[in-house]
């Protein structure tokens, strides 16, 4: 496994590579180096760069996260959550096909060790309110901000 760290507006970013695919992006406390980067370790900062500098809108990275068959149908599914938008809780559980699943779709977000290129932050209350988020409300605004989610001042997932 690679290790790097990135540091971003929202803090410090721990990269977290196997064989060529994402494996962990999380929020740390600690940043460092990793001991030797990797063409693919520069592609994600690079991509995390633009991201934050309002650039990208859609990654260009191999991810697998580890977790649940579940988990991994409720990640795959907000991979498909466009930048700049968002949809319920609700909805995604409809979209997997288990509308009674609401709960169980925020823990799969809880747990997503992918943050932001699996963007479970674009994901929100049925009424349009932030939910919850991992790392707190204010990096998922922080987030949606940067993705201009609610400058219209209309319901998030309008």
């Amino acid at each position: 496994m690679e290790k790097s760290y990135y540091s971003s507006p929202i803090g410090n970013l721990e990269i977290v590579c196997k064989n060529d695919e994402l494996v962990a992006l999380k929020i740390v406390n600690q940043s460092g180096m990793a001991q030797k980067e990797n063409d693919f370790i520069r592609k994600i900062k690079c991509q995390l760069e633009e991201y934050f500098s309002g650039k990208r809108q859609k990654f260009d990275i191999k991810t697998e996260p580890q977790g649940t068959e579940f988990q991994k149908r409720v990640w795959a599914e907000l991979q498909k959550i466009p930048y700049g938008k968002t949809k319920s809780y609700a909805e995604i559980a409809q979209d997997i096909g288990n509308a009674n699943a609401q709960r169980a779709v925020g823990s799969a977000c809880n747990k997503n060790p992918v943050m932001i290129v699996i963007p479970c932050h674009r994901v929100v209350s049925k009424n349009g309110e932030l939910g919850g988020f991992a790392y707190g409300v204010s990096v998922k605004q922080k987030l949606l901000g940067i993705e201009h989610c609610a400058d219209d001042g209309l319901p998030l997932g309008v």
